[in-house]
């Protein structure tokens, strides 16, 4: 998801496949015969990790992830969340405490029950630094996050604020007020585990025990993982199939064409060169609605005369106006997304067209030089400006035009930089090794600015802590999104979180591009069930062949 961010973390692929998580598709990606089958066979790129909740952020992993794992809350497709592992969720007065009680009868696939220990082990193992996990930050307003970041820990240290009452009850204590955490816990990481896990997480990787609507079957490493039906899961999302194989792909128009000969059935993603024909390709079911996943690019905060400061921001500003969003959009994805004006998505609640300083997200040639020049007046710079992505992902016709209008509208030397797979690319950005612009995008892991803000810039999920991948820090950013969160209504929040975006259109630590339409396309296999779920997903567990 892509995610991930995401997220899913990061937790999306659409047309330029620009998230988190894109892959693409090969020759052998298929294997088994799942003709006649109630199989549905789905797009994915190899997982960056092992199918660990807390150290999942993009959706080679979050795809599957998902399906495996359920946690406290689920939400359906429009994104309105419900009670699923949890009977309820409850708030102090300020939203600085929780008491959270569990269904009982819930029990992970090797038959232990899932209980308030579950949680509260998992959360701790996530946050706790000397584990490493990519969705650490996500736990960062839980009281004793901050003793879990120290040195010299051994790993299995548990959040301070994180008490269990008895089987089926625990309560958080929070640093902070947080409105979003009824619906945040609907997130991936914040899934529980069994005891299993923690004698050897390494293998629990390759095979994990879950209590979701699907179980692993099997994962043959960039080829396929395949999932059943969990028969003892009880929850909200009661599958309409028999199972999802996800199948790997390097190469996206493989994976159309296998489509159209009914050799895959569902991707949410449509390849550069069909989308000027998908809506009418008589071979597959075609989908293209409005979504809620932004496509960005990153520049890190650490980039010389791309700092934040003066000289850096002026060159961000720059680099922004200077991009023709609407002409991207029009020439290269032939009309399938909306231009980017703010951080969120039009979906996104609290989401605004009139924010101040939306200007550097227009086009504007000779703005864009002016500020460039202010820039070199302060540090000049010659040095050639490179932008990463993966080439598995169809990212390169984006790139290759994005670079092409910065040499023609700013005049500076730009170049693209493709890293042959996904996994290798977001290798590359975890392990810092960028040294230029990359490609990122976010696909939400719960319906709240919050996820897009705080998760994404905040200091806190900086310094491989979470999903600010280019480690952009600014104390009044993370002061707004801390007040937003103990908002006591969900308007004031939007509020405070409009206003910590006029600081991020300003500082532009990512540069938006464009909102990816929700596009995707099924094989004529796909008798029912086939749309697209508020993360811009299809609603797999829904999909039938009968």
């Amino acid at each position: 998801m892509k995610k991930k961010a995401l997220a899913f973390a990061a937790m999306a692929c659409s047309v330029a496949m620009l998230l988190s998580a894109c892959g693409g598709s090969n020759s052998n990606a298929a294997s088994g015969d799942t003709a006649g089958s109630n199989v549905i066979t789905a797009y994915n790129s190899e997982p960056q990790n092992p199918l660990i909740p807390g150290n999942t952020n993009e959706t080679g992993g979050g795809k599957p992830g998902g399906l495996l794992f359920s946690r406290l809350v689920s939400f359906d497709k429009d994104g309105k969340a419900a009670n699923e592992v949890a009977e309820s969720i409850t708030p102090n007065d300020d939203a600085t405490q929780y008491t959270i009680k569990l269904k009982s009868g819930w029990k992970f696939t090797d038959g232990t029950p899932v209980t308030a220990e579950s949680f509260t082990k998992a959360w701790s193992y996530v946050a706790n630094a000397k584990n490493a996990q990519k969705c650490s930050s996500f736990f960062s307003t839980i009281k004793g996050y901050d003793a879990l970041q120290a040195d010299g820990l051994k790993g299995d240290e548990q959040l301070s604020g994180l008490k269990v009452v008895d089987d089926t009850t625990f309560t958080v204590d929070l640093n902070q007020s947080d409105s979003v955490f009824p619906i945040k816990v609907g997130y991936l990481a914040f899934a529980p585990l069994p005891e299993s896990f923690y004698k050897d997480p390494k293998a629990f990787g390759e095979k994990p025990v879950s209590n979701g609507p699907y179980k692993l079957d099997h994962w043959d490493h960039n080829k396929e993982i395949a999932l059943v039906k969990n028969p003892d899961y009880k929850g909200n999302e009661q599958p309409k199939n028999d199972g999802v194989t996800f199948k790997v792909y390097t190469d996206d128009s493989a994976a159309y064409r296998d489509i159209q000969a009914g050799n895959l059935d569902v991707m949410e993603s449509v390849p550069a060169a069909f989308t000027k024909t998908f809506k009418t390709d008589k071979k597959v079911q075609a989908y293209s609605e409005a979504g809620s996943v932004i496509q960005t690019f990153t520049i890190p905060s650490s980039l010389d005369h791309f700092k934040n400061d003066e000289e850096g921001q002026l060159r961000r500003q720059a680099i922004s106006m200077a991009i023709n969003r609407d002409q991207l959009i029009d020439k290269v994805l032939n009309g399938n997304a909306t231009a980017a004006i703010e951080f969120t998505s039009p979906k996104t609640p609290g989401y605004s067209d009139s924010l101040k300083g939306n200007d550097n997200l227009k086009f504007n040639a000779s703005k864009a030089k002016e500020l460039w020049a202010k820039a070199d007046a302060i540090s000049k710079y010659d040095g050639q400006l490179t932008f990463s992505y993966n080439a598995d992902g169809g990212a390169k016709p984006i790139y290759d035009a994005i670079v092409n209008q910065l040499k023609k509208n700013l005049g500076i030397d730009a170049a693209t930089n493709p890293i042959p797979t996904f996994r290798e690319f977001r290798d590359a950005v975890t392990n810092r090794q960028m040294k230029g612009a990359f490609r990122t995008g976010w696909l939400p892991d719960y319906p709240s600015a919050e996820n897009y803000l705080w998760q994404l810039y905040s200091t806190a999920a900086a310094d491989g802590n979470g999903s600010n991948d280019g480690d952009y820090k600014n104390p009044a950013f993370d002061d707004l999104c801390k007040q937003a969160a103990a908002a006591s209504s969900t308007d004031d929040a939007n509020k405070l979180y409009q206003q910590a975006e006029e600081i991020l259109l300003n500082d532009l630590p990512a540069i938006p591009l464009y909102y990816s339409n929700a596009s995707g396309v099924a094989s004529l296999n796909v008798k029912s069930g086939y749309a697209f779920d508020w993360q811009n997903l299809p609603t797999y567990a829904e999909m039938s062949k009968k």
